[in-house]
């Protein structure tokens, strides 16, 4: 029997994902001589939303969790405005931007989520 890591449960991840996933589909109608400058740099910053909610989960102690998340939530961003700046150079539709930028909206609120519940469970300092 299979054993999932518990990562894969996360809305949070899940919708990471398919953020990802989006972005690689738009990156596949950029010109060919973006494919190692703008495209290279879209495929690490998406790769690195999912891949830090991951390894973040992974950790142990509360505060490495959240500080993966905001990495997490950072690349996400990264990602978004590299998105408005294909847009402005003509490579995806005023549509396409729209839907990444709902779709990373929708992460970041789940993400947000997720950290508030693990800053409840840090213990309050005296």
């Amino acid at each position: 029997m299979k054993n999932d890591f518990f990562y894969k449960k996360l809305d949070a991840y899940n919708k990471a994902k398919e953020f990802t996933l989006m972005v690689y589909s738009l990156l596949k109608n950029f010109p060919s001589y973006e494919q190692y400058a703008l495209c290279d740099q879209l495929r690490r910053s998406a790769v690195s939303v999912p891949s830090n909610i991951a390894e973040g989960m992974g950790r142990m102690a509360i505060k490495e969790r959240i500080h993966f998340l905001e990495i997490s939530y950072a690349s996400m961003i990264e990602v978004l405005c590299q998105m408005d700046i294909s847009h402005s150079l003509g490579y995806i539709s005023e549509e396409e931007l729209d839907n990444i930028e709902d779709l990373g909206y929708a992460v970041g609120r789940l993400m947000s989520g997720l950290r508030k519940s693990l800053m409840d469970k840090i213990p309050p300092q005296n």
